[in-house]
């Protein structure tokens, strides 16, 4: 290249004025993000390590009791879209500040439901509140920050959301074991009020938000598009079929390990999501996998390492069983990572339905991972849920390995083309 091309090119990259490593307000960008998904994952699992003691307290099977989990993900896949559309109007920063106020609003009153069935219906109303983050917070990175840092960002995102579940689960825990159930959902809603407040004082305002106006047929063509993209249906549903795994895995450990031979108390089945932290690490590595092995070569080790934890947690070993929940975890935040990353860079256009879009697979695997998991867990104990999740990994590594013979199969027609206009140059302009 020569000096002036360089020159040129050191330019145009200066004068892109989006958000990069090193550049002002990237940092806070990056901290406000990361509490808003610790609060928004706090929030949206507070019930999942607490289901033993839910049961016990209504006198209900954990199938039941998984619906205080898969009644907020299910909400949250359905509202997604339409939130997304909205923050289209209306600015990503804004409807995220709003989602997280009802949403810790309702965190407050989660405590004082008399029943399961209204704890139910308020996690639902707190999983539609919390619809508004993921996706607006995808849309906010694909426009503010530069292409090339922007699998970073958003592993730096996800990164706050495995804390934020991880957080979640630990304070719930131990918050129970001294006080109750009530008293660890309440523990959390403080939390979530507090990281709330933190994001909105750090996140810089967006500069490059274009609103547009609401049109429900322009949203209508711009969700056709995205699901008559072949390559982002695979990445919504792998992105699906990972959640399946991870919700049928976390909605029902805390009944193995609280059952015999573990038998533990429920402050340490709460710190036993500790193994998160190994989700924030391979999330935020995502972009440096994609990097060495290209996406595919990466969602491969996710899928390799997710569906290796699943069968060393067959192991009546504690030990042995704790350590297939970190490779289930670190396989899982990676696969997670790379894939809506990937949504983010393969939309043009309607970058916020895209990514809504791929939040509404992600949260029904979720919550059928949830409910199907106990289901399994109930009928075929731990081994039936593993045989779940198994069946989950089976069906990434079928969609990628599609995926990969596809884009040979196009390659190889695009050189063929080109040999032949080669040949016969008279035909280059048809």
């Amino acid at each position: 290249m020569s000096p002036a091309s360089t020159k040129a090119s050191t330019a145009a990259v200066d004068a892109d004025t989006r958000l990069a490593p090193g550049r002002p307000g990237y940092r806070r960008m990056s901290f406000a993000l990361f509490a808003a998904g610790l609060a928004a994952f706090a929030l949206l699992y507070s019930t999942q390590a607490l289901l033993p003691a839910v049961s016990a307290d209504f006198a209900v099977s954990a199938s039941a009791a998984s619906w205080t989990v898969s009644a907020a993900t299910g909400a949250l896949a359905l509202c997604v879209l339409p939130l997304s559309a909205l923050s289209e109007r209306f600015g990503r920063r804004a409807l995220m500040t709003t989602s997280l106020v009802v949403a810790v609003a309702v965190g407050l009153l989660v405590p004082f439901a008399p029943s399961l069935e209204w704890l139910v219906v308020l996690r639902a109303v707190q999983g539609a509140a919390l619809a508004g983050v993921p996706a607006s917070a995808m849309a906010y990175l694909a426009e503010e920050v530069r292409p090339k840092a922007l699998v970073a960002a958003i592993g730096l995102f996800v990164a706050g959301n495995s804390i934020g579940g991880m957080s979640g689960r630990i304070v719930t825990g131990w918050a129970a074991q001294l006080w109750g159930w009530r008293a660890g959902l309440a523990a959390v809603g403080l939390l979530a009020a507090v990281c709330a407040v933190a994001y909105r004082l750090l996140l810089p305002k967006a500069r490059h938000f274009a609103p547009a106006p609401l049109d429900p047929r322009a949203v209508a063509r711009t969700v056709r598009t995205h699901l008559s993209d072949p390559l982002l249906l695979r990445l919504y549903a792998i992105g699906a079929l990972f959640m399946t795994v991870f919700g049928a895995v976390y909605t029902v450990i805390g009944y193995r390990l609280a059952e015999a031979p573990f038998s533990l108390p429920q402050g340490v089945v709460g710190s036993v999501f500790l193994v998160y932290l190994v989700g924030t690490a391979s999330s935020a590595a995502a972009g440096t996998l994609v990097g060495r092995m290209g996406r595919r070569g990466a969602l491969y080790l996710a899928v390799a390492t997710t569906a290796a934890g699943l069968l060393l947690s067959l192991s009546a070993s504690l030990a042995a069983v704790l350590a297939g929940l970190v490779l289930i975890t670190a396989g899982f935040f990676a696969g997670h990572a790379v894939a809506s990353a990937a949504v983010s860079r393969t939309a043009t256009e309607g970058r916020a339905q895209a990514s809504a879009l791929y939040q509404s697979a992600y949260y029904l695997g979720s919550s059928a991972g949830g409910t199907l998991g106990a289901v399994a867990f109930h009928s075929g104990g731990w081994s039936g849920t593993v045989l779940l999740g198994l069946v989950a990994v089976l069906g990434v590594v079928s969609i990628t390995l599609y995926g990969t013979h596809s884009a040979r199969v196009e390659e190889r027609r695009l050189a063929g083309r080109a040999r032949a206009r080669r040949a016969h140059p008279a035909m280059a302009g048809r």
